[in-house]
């Protein structure tokens, strides 16, 4: 007999063993690989190397090309008579009206003020805070995936003590039973017993749609292969998270969002100050370089060329503060976001306390109310109380089963919302 009751207990062992099993920390990796936003920082990477190496291409010599045909009302002439000077027979030239023209212009930069550097630079930081927002909202999906696991938890803990409700039951029925065939009890103490077992089987119905949905949706978030057969890990790990510090990634978004806008005021800086560089032009039109030749001909000029937008200076003190204003602005919102964070960890600690305080009295709870219980059921058998006496014991005793397991549940689920608050 002993040596069967090992190898089923052995069978029982490797059963569960067999099934597949799931963590929550596996849950949360599974989202970052299967949630449809992660793959904008593909995206996000893509556009970053595009616009960095257009930006590096301001270095590169730059060209230009240009035609035109005009014709004009009037053209330069000289006023003098060659004939009256005594030079019969000798004309100056002039320009005809209709001129044409065709230009190719090549320039290249020797010193920009640090603009290309600036821009470059800008670009980095605003792919920086796209990265960052994107990691913002993949970080949120891991509340829900605690919201999901712990209430499969949940589910799987009233739904294994519903089925021992149900043997409970079962045994109470035909104790009853017997009781009545007996005299000792009426048929209405074993239909009060009825009703609890017809409640238990209601229950479970519940018990085990509320799972369901919930595995579906988690297998939405994740990607993952769940169904009923899936063992869900409860954690055993119950110790308070350390709430000294937080560490979410919203604060790497705002410290990006502070560091784009000081690449934009370099910028401004950068466009501050005057441009040098090389440039040449070769052209072939009608007139060339040269004024008396009313003829097609090539030219070509070349030179070094100083520019410097004045102008830049009028808006000058408006962008700077602009600029620090969006910095105060983004320091403003991340103050706010760790006030309204420490008041929720001061939060979500006291719900630790509570549940934590709850439970220490729970197990002492359940061991009276069963005792009770066990002792309604010899009263029973005896004729000395009614089924529904009997019933009411029982309801609760299975109340205050299920009010331990809602603290326990409760309780890790404060601890992991504690975990998500503080990223620690």
């Amino acid at each position: 007999m002993k040596n069967r009751l090992f190898l089923t207990g052995c069978l029982f062992l490797l059963c569960q063993a067999a099934l597949p099993q799931v963590t929550i920390e596996a849950c949360y990796r599974k989202v970052r690989e299967n949630y449809p936003l992660i793959k904008q920082y593909d995206l996000i990477a893509k556009a970053k190397a595009y616009n960095l190496e257009n930006a590096a291409k301001g270095y590169l010599p730059q060209l230009s090309f240009s035609a035109k045909a005009t014709y004009q009302s009037d053209v330069t002439k000289i006023p003098i008579d060659l004939a009256q000077l005594g030079f019969e027979g000798v004309k100056i030239p002039h320009l005809s009206k209709d001129q044409y023209g065709l230009t190719l212009d090549v320039s290249q930069t020797l010193w920009d003020g640090g603009e290309i550097r600036s821009e470059r630079k800008s670009i980095e930081s605003a792919s920086e805070v796209e990265q960052r927002s994107v990691e913002v909202s993949v970080y949120a999906v891991n509340a829900q995936v605690n919201q999901l696991f712990f209430g499969i938890l949940l589910a799987d803990a009233q739904i294994e003590r519903n089925r021992l409700l149900k043997q409970d039951l079962q045994h109470t029925y035909e104790q009853v039973s017997a009781s009545v065939a007996g005299g000792v009890a009426n048929q209405s103490d074993l239909d009060a017993v009825q009703v609890d077992r017809l409640k238990a089987e209601q229950n479970e119905v519940e018990y085990v749609s509320t799972r369901k949905a919930y595995i579906s949706m988690l297998a939405q978030l994740t990607g993952m292969e769940l169904d009923d057969n899936t063992q869900f890990v409860k954690p055993d790990d119950l110790s308070r998270p350390t709430s000294d510090g937080i560490y979410r990634p919203e604060l790497w978004l705002y410290d990006a969002r502070i560091h784009n806008y000081e690449m934009e005021e370099r910028r401004i800086t950068a466009g501050l100050l005057p441009k040098l560089g090389l440039f040449v032009t070769g052209g072939y039109g009608k007139p060339g370089l040269d004024l008396f030749e009313n003829d097609f001909a090539p030219y070509y000029t070349a030179g070094v060329r100083l520019s410097w937008n004045i102008g830049n200076f009028y808006t000058l003190k408006n962008r700077r503060n602009s600029m620090r204003n969006n910095i105060l602005q983004v320091e403003t919102e991340r103050d706010t976001f760790l006030f309204n964070t420490r008041l929720d960890i001061i939060e979500k600690d006291e719900t630790i306390n509570k549940y934590a305080g709850q439970l220490k009295y729970d197990d002492e709870i359940v061991r009276l109310k069963a005792s009770v219980c066990r002792a309604s059921e010899a009263k029973m058998l005896c004729g000395t109380i009614s089924g529904t006496d009997l019933t009411r014991d029982i309801d609760a005793e299975q109340v205050a089963i299920q009010e331990r397991i809602l603290h326990e549940m409760r309780l890790l689920l404060a601890i992991y919302d504690l975990k998500f608050a503080t990223n620690n």
